[in-house]
């Protein structure tokens, strides 16, 4: 081979190189990031080391993945959920199909404290509508009659028949999209990334070789962090107590209702669960808060591969013991 035929070779070889760098977004770029609204909360977008054109391309699917989870399960007039809760059965999308069957399966496994039929509980609190009285009573105990995850049952051609009771994804879609707009990042190659939704968020590869800096919101001070942690690949969710929140009367009032009393759940101020998957975290953090830190935490235990950091109702830190391992706790600048 020449001199000039190797150096050729050398070249197109390191051109090679440079490309498939570019590929798996391992080049020397930074950050871009983008934010949205969406599911009724601030969402950013984090990429590094992807292209422009790449990066775009990619912020793009992820922020179309994450508003067709929103505009299909969110619980509002013209989405597909709504209208399932108005006929009370139908066929199911694959979506739909996803997030019900994990549901359900968190419902069983967490004897009832987590459960997709709290619609009219969620409705007759009305916590976003601000300060007012609690429920009556009597109107309390209708709504909690009303609803039970066992009504669901399975109808006609692979459809749903959801028994007189309805839907309400509140406590897990938001996990759910986080996966798919995961997925689609992936997708197109990106490797190191992270998609944070209002404080919910999937998280992989590094930024620019050092970990990425996440903080857990203090439950009690707002603006603090309770923790400054550095994720594995993964997901990290915090239900808490103190963000769709008002005073009434001495008591705090959330939306974080406990489906079998029908009540704000009291054990906990926030609860933040790492899980492989978004969608299992999401679920999880909304079981461990209505549980409370002692049963919560055997039910994260019991779920290979998840941990868990809970802040019970009197400020006392509780966690899994790997939950360190899973999220350590960031080294300061």
């Amino acid at each position: 081979m020449s001199r000039r035929a190797a150096q050729g070779v050398v070249g197109l070889l390191i051109l090679a190189a440079a490309l498939a760098w570019v590929r798996w977004g391992r080049t020397p770029a930074g950050p871009t990031a983008e934010t949205r609204f969406l599911m009724d909360t601030l969402v950013t977008v984090t990429l590094w080391g992807a292209p422009g054109p790449a990066a775009e391309g990619a912020l793009a699917a992820a922020f179309g993945a994450l508003a067709a989870v929103d505009e299909e399960l969110a619980r509002v007039p013209g989405t597909f959920l709504w209208e399932l809760n108005q006929t009370g059965s139908g066929p199911l999308t694959p979506a739909a199909a996803a997030v019900l069957e994990a549901s359900l399966g968190w419902a069983r496994a967490s004897s009832g404290a987590f459960d997709p039929t709290v619609a009219p509980l969620l409705d007759l609190w009305d916590v976003p509508a601000g300060p007012h009285p609690p429920p009556h009573p009597d109107r309390l105990a209708r709504a909690v009659a009303a609803g039970g995850w066992h009504r669901v049952r399975p109808g006609a051609n692979g459809g749903v028949d959801l028994g007189g009771a309805e839907l309400d994804f509140g406590g897990i879609a938001k996990g759910y999209a986080l996966d798919r707009a995961a997925e689609a990042l992936r997708a197109r190659g990106v490797v190191d990334y992270l998609v944070n939704a209002g404080g919910d968020l999937v998280v992989a590869g590094a930024k620019g070789g050092a970990p990425w800096r996440v903080g857990i919101q203090h439950p009690r001070e707002p603006g603090a962090f309770l923790r400054v942690v550095t994720p594995l690949a993964g997901a990290l969710v915090t239900s808490g107590d103190y963000e769709r929140a008002y005073e009434w009367e001495g008591e705090r009032v959330h939306h974080l209702l406990d489906p079998r009393t029908g009540r704000p759940a009291r054990g906990c101020q926030s609860v933040t669960v790492w899980a492989p998957t978004a969608i299992d975290a999401d679920a999880l953090a909304t079981a461990v808060f209505v549980l409370g830190p002692a049963e919560g935490l055997r039910l994260v235990a019991a779920e290979p591969g998840a941990e868990a950091l809970v802040v019970d109702a009197d400020g006392r830190l509780h966690e899994t013991p790997g939950f360190g391992r899973v999220a350590p706790a960031a080294k300061a600048r």
